[in-house]
C-alpha cells in the first residue's frame, strides 16, 4: 500500500444507507483511509454486473483495497476472501468468482485467503451483513497495514460462472453479461472474437442475432463504431469502452425493445436475404 493516505473503494449492491456503513466502519478502524464508494448501484444479487464493473473500473483506480460485495449467498459456506494482485492492490469480498476478473486485470492472483482471523473482524458477526462485519474491517485493516497472510489460511479464488463466447458453422453464440442502466446489452465477447468468427468487419455490417430466452426471437442489426452511426430508436452492435461487444438501441433500451431481460446467451450470423 502507497505509505501516504492509503485508497479503499467500495462497489456494492447495497444501495446508499448500508453502504455509508460499511464506509463508516472502514474510517472508524482506518481513519487515516481515502475512502471512495465506486457503486452503491450494482443490480442486486447480480455477481456478473458487479464483477464487469470492478474488472472496467479498478484498473482506473489508484492501487489500493477494494471491496467488492454482491453476495446472494452470505451466511452460507461460502467464503470472504482477500485477493492479492499482481499490481499490489488488494481485493476483498465474497468467494463466488465477482472478484476475479477484476484481479485478472490487475496483474493476476498472486495469493488469496479466507477471512478468517476474528482479530479482523467486528467482535460480533451477523449471518446476513459480512460486508459491515467482515468485509470492510477487514479492508480497513488491510489499508492499515495487515498483511494479507495474516487473516486467515489460504485459498484458490473461484472463478466467475461465464461460459466463453463459441464459434461454429458460421455463427458466434456468446453470453449476456448484464444490462446496463440504459438498457444494452453487454456481451462476454471481445473484437477478436468477432474477427475469428466471420473476419474483418468494417461499420456498416448487418448481422442476424437470435435468442431463445425468455421467448425465441431475432433481429437484423448493424455493426457500428458508435450509437450515432444508426439513427435513433435503431439497433447496433459495438465495441464498449471496456472492449466488450454490447447490443443497443440509439438513444433507447434493447432489452425493451426486443423484450431480452433475462437473455443469457445470444447468437450472431451473417445476415441472409429476407424471403
Amino acid at each position: 500500500m502507497p505509505e501516504s493516505r492509503p485508497f479503499v473503494s467500495l462497489a456494492t449492491d447495497f444501495g446508499a444507507a448500508y453502504t455509508a456503513i460499511c464506509a463508516g466502519v472502514v474510517y472508524s478502524i482506518a481513519p487515516q483511509a481515502n475512502v471512495l464508494v465506486l457503486s452503491d448501484e450494482i443490480t442486486p444479487f447480480d455477481i456478473r454486473e458487479g464483477a464487469m464493473l470492478l474488472r472496467q473500473a479498478l484498473p482506473y483506480l489508484p492501487v489500493g483495497v477494494h471491496v467488492g460485495i454482491v453476495d446472494p449467498g452470505v451466511g452460507t459456506p461460502r467464503l470472504p476472501v482477500a485477493i492479492e494482485t499482481g499490481r499490489g492492490d488488494v481485493l476483498v469480498g465474497p468467494d463466488n468468482g465477482l472478484l476475479v476478473p477484476a484481479a485478472q486485470k490487475l496483474g493476476g492472483v498472486v495469493r488469496a485467503h479466507a477471512l478468517e482471523n476474528p482479530a479482523y473482524r467486528l467482535p460480533e458477526v451477523s449471518a446476513s451483513f459480512h460486508g459491515r462485519d467482515i468485509f470492510s474491517p477487514a479492508a480497513a485493516h488491510l489499508a492499515a497495514g495487515v498483511a494479507v497472510t495474516d487473516l486467515g489460511s489460504p485459498v484458490e479464488p473461484l472463478p466467475l460462472d461465464v461460459p466463453p463466447p463459441s464459434a461454429g458453422g458460421g455463427e458466434l453464440t456468446v453470453p449476456v453479461l448484464y444490462t446496463d442502466r440504459f438498457g444494452s446489452l453487454v456481451l462476454g465477447a471481445e473484437r477478436a472474437d468477432l474477427t475469428a468468427a466471420f473476419g474483418d468487419l468494417p461499420p456498416g455490417t448487418t448481422l442476424d442475432v437470435a435468442w431463445t430466452v425468455p421467448t425465441p426471437g431475432t433481429a437484423r442489426v448493424t455493426f457500428e463504431e458508435t450509437f450515432g452511426g444508426v439513427a435513433t430508436g435503431e439497433p447496433l452492435l459495438w465495441i464498449d469502452s471496456s472492449g466488450w461487444l454490447g447490443l443497443a438501441v440509439n438513444q433507447g433500451s434493447a432489452a425493451e425493445t426486443f423484450g431480452l431481460a433475462g437473455a443469457r446467451t445470444l447468437t450472431l450470423r451473417p445476415a441472409t436475404p429476407h424471403s
